[in-house]
């Protein structure tokens, strides 16, 4: 099949693919324009008439250039990052957005077994050595693999692929993800247990969850000191989750026999890090991805995906568009956003598992899927090391054992449109309504069963008290003497139950620390 008319004519890529890639799309018919030398003041100079644009991390696709190209319907990212496009302001011109999200997963659990098979058995050191003239064979004494317990922190599609290699090593696997039912598992093959527990029995942790604020510094010197001082943590994930300091400390200090570090808060890493010195370290510059495999497996994928979506409207990938209809998504963006705001809030507020979701759409909404969809990208984003998009959400969701339910009603109570949603966990239900109101302003106004009308943005924390006098005012003190201002104190009471509800908006998030003392004044329920 070949693109008809001149509409589907023209894809520029501007950033330098796998030949591989640039054949899928002559191959269909399509006109390449190779700018991958080229900078950005010449780009705008192409963009006016293509059909579809495809780039690496090179390329800054902004509002700007996307001023100009009125006939782009599709902008296809080979890789998984997209900071460097607007989506909002490609969403609102209709465009879709596409990226590669699991070209890498093979890639990156194989590197991950490289890195624990050099850090076992002194690799770097041992090549070091004999660069140097050092033949230090009996200082380097190896650990095997075999029988060795491996505490894998994050049970997505790496782990999963990690844990299967390992398996063939007749390692005993241990698996930590709280966000999965365990019953997902094979008892045989992996024991699904805490983190603490994990970190506490493994010879080897590796990791493998998003990075996301809860991730941020999860592995510190608290955790170190839970582990044996023979064991070693690999990690090929994100950056961060590890706290780089406290790791080097570790090293240094014994506590731990070795790790394997192949990201990095900051990229390029600096000449002075504190792990580029540590001790019984491997290091690596973020090649967890890089293979000639990979590099051209995304560079297909992502040729692949744009060429389907212009032939057939495919959605492969697609980060911000549920629907075929461009024409349809300036019309339900604002349902979308409310959606997925309503997912991450109900991620927040259900428990570690979660077992049902039922997304309801009442009044005006016509787009269900779609609305369902953007209520499971919020749901999983902080559940998920996999990156979510309208079309792997459901999938998603499903491999975590969670059951999705739809519907319409025509009962959309005092409002134009309400989106329904609950969350079962453990037995209990938690339940968000939110509108849509005029203009454009996104509303909750049903949170766990209190009528309120709430604008989902920014910190909020959410409270049931003694419906008595004097609670705000020591909950304001309390938040005062933390340094936290508070920006909206909204209140619903129910008059039969004697409690109220309260949703505080505060400019900055609180530490673990405020958020208790607050649980713990006598009011607070």
């Amino acid at each position: 099949m070949h693109p008809k008319g001149n509409a589907l004519k023209k894809i520029l890529v501007s950033d330098p693919i796998a030949p591989a890639g640039v054949s899928v799309l002559t191959d269909a018919g399509f006109e390449v324009i190779d700018k991958s030398e080229s900078d950005a003041g010449d780009l705008s100079n192409f963009v006016s008439d293509i059909s579809g644009w495809v780039i690496r991390s090179g390329t800054k696709v902004d509002s700007d250039i996307l001023e100009n190209a009125n006939g782009l319907q599709v902008i296809g990212r080979a890789g998984v990052g997209v900071d460097n496009i607007d989506i909002p302001s490609a969403t609102r011109k209709g465009i879709v957005v596409m990226n590669t999200p699991d070209v890498n997963t093979v890639s990156a659990a194989e590197h991950t077994i490289a890195m624990m098979l050099s850090l076992s058995r002194n690799i770097p050191t041992g090549h070091a050595g004999l660069a140097s003239g050092e033949w230090n064979r009996h200082a380097l004494v190896g650990s095997e693999l075999r029988g060795k317990t491996l505490g894998i922190v994050g049970m997505g599609k790496i782990g999963r692929e990690v844990m299967a290699r390992c398996r063939s090593f007749d390692m005993k696997i241990l698996g930590y993800d709280p966000f999965l039912n365990p019953e997902l598992f094979n008892p045989e093959e992996v024991v699904i247990t805490d983190l603490d527990s994990l970190l506490k029995e493994a010879d080897f942790i590796t990791i493998h969850v998003p990075m996301t604020d809860e991730t941020r510094d999860l592995i510190n010197t608290e955790k170190f000191a839970m582990m044996k001082p023979s064991a070693r943590i690999i990690n090929v994930a994100r950056g961060g989750i590890i706290n780089e300091s406290d790791l080097a400390d570790a090293l240094n200090s014994e506590t731990i026999a070795g790790a394997a570090i192949d990201v990095f808060t900051e990229e390029p890493v600096p000449s002075d890090h504190p792990l580029l010195s540590a001790k019984n370290i491997v290091v690596t510059p973020h090649l967890g991805a890089s293979t000639v495999e990979a590099k051209e497996g995304v560079s297909i994928a992502v040729c692949e995906q744009v060429r389907d979506y212009l032939l057939e409207g495919k959605l492969t990938g697609a980060l911000n568009m549920p629907i075929s209809d461009p024409a349809k998504l300036g019309e339900i963006q604002p349902f979308l956003d409310l959606a997925e705001s309503m997912g991450s809030i109900q991620s927040q507020l259900a428990g570690d598992v979660i077992n049902t979701v039922h997304v309801e759409c009442a009044g005006t909404i016509e787009e269900i899927k779609p609305v369902a969809l953007a209520f499971l990208k919020g749901l999983l984003k902080s559940r998920s090391p996999e990156r979510l998009n309208f079309i792997n959400a459901e999938a998603l969701a499903v491999e975590r054992g969670i059951t999705i339910e739809e519907s319409r009603s025509s009962d959309s109570g005092a409002y134009t449109n309400l989106i329904r949603t609950t969350a079962v966990s453990a037995g209990e239900k938690t339940r968000i309504d939110g509108s849509v109101f005029e203009g454009g302003r996104l509303r909750l106004v049903n949170i766990l069963g209190y009528e309120m009308d709430v604008t989902p943005r920014g910190t909020m924390i959410f409270s049931t008290n003694k419906d008595v006098p004097g609670v705000i005012g020591k909950v304001g003190t309390m938040l005062g003497e933390n340094g936290i201002n508070i920006g909206a104190y909204l209140l619903s009471r129910k008059n039969t139950d004697g409690e109220a509800f309260a949703v505080i908006r505060v400019d900055s998030p609180c530490e673990p620390d405020v958020l208790q003392a607050l649980a713990n004044l006598p009011e607070i329920t």
